[in-house]
């Protein structure tokens, strides 16, 4: 796809320390996800927190992609006790991007959000998380081996019913999908302005859709970013979110 310089899509970054330096990253698979499905331009947002001029940001992109990452959510910020020992956590990255996501939805900008995303989302929109799913009675395991190859924890591994009628069964025209499955998180409570759009067939909710947002805003468990120019419902959720994008830049275009 040829890449389209008129289109910014915010990437929000991880803050980790990489051998005693600090650093904001994003996987690259979301950059390329962008240039290749989207063919927008990504800005890496970096996780200053408090610090993040969100209103100013918001004017300047186009959308906004809440990427996945090897961290959990703290849930202090669900109001949920400690992590088990050993969880890895992202402070900066959930005072960044949880307030984003809120001021993101008012300002009508399209937002797409990706496993950890998903999950952000859900929390920004007072939801609560399982932050183990695998030890919840009669649920599946949704992690994949770390030691296999990307390809292999990246393959489908499972299917989800999308629900009759919603907005992710009619854009990718079925309401059935094979996805991928990479996490220990997921959704427990509801954000009550979030519609399920997708679930596992043990329950766990793979997608939902803001349901007041003023535009694109949908959420999903899997990770559409990986090959996406090879699986049909990865090409069409990035083509959803593409077309909200467009809409949007050519409304503000014309008002101007």
């Amino acid at each position: 796809m040829t890449m389209d310089a008129a289109l910014l899509v915010g990437i929000p970054a991880d803050f980790r320390y990489l051998a005693g330096t600090p650093f904001h990253i994003v996987n690259e698979k979301y950059v390329l996800a962008v240039t290749g499905a989207l063919g927008a331009v990504p800005v890496l947002i970096p996780a200053l927190a408090e610090a993040l001029p969100i209103d100013a940001l918001l004017t300047r992109i186009d959308g906004l992609l809440i990427p996945g990452s090897p961290s959990n959510v703290d849930p202090a910020r669900y109001g949920n006790g400690a992590s088990p020992a050993g969880t890895l956590k992202d402070a900066r990255r959930d005072a960044s991007t949880l307030p984003l996501i809120r001021a993101a939805l008012t300002a009508g900008v399209p937002l797409l959000a990706i496993c950890r995303g998903v999950q952000e989302l859900n929390v920004a929109l007072g939801g609560t998380l399982h932050e183990r799913v695998h030890e919840e009675e009669g649920r599946h395991d949704h992690r994949a081996p770390l030691d296999a190859s990307i390809d292999v924890r990246y393959a489908p591994s499972h299917r989800v019913q999308l629900a009759p009628g919603g907005m992710l069964a009619t854009a990718l025209g079925t309401e059935q999908a094979a996805v991928n499955s990479v996490h220990w998180q997921a959704i427990d409570r509801l954000a009550p302005n979030l519609d399920v759009e997708a679930t596992a067939e043990d329950g766990t909710i793979e997608a939902v859709r803001v349901a007041d947002a003023p535009n694109f805003a949908v959420g999903v468990q899997w990770h559409p970013e990986y090959r996406f120019a090879d699986d049909a419902v990865s090409r069409a959720l990035f083509g959803a979110f593409a077309a909200a994008m467009r809409a949007r830049a050519e409304k503000l275009r014309r008002a101007a």
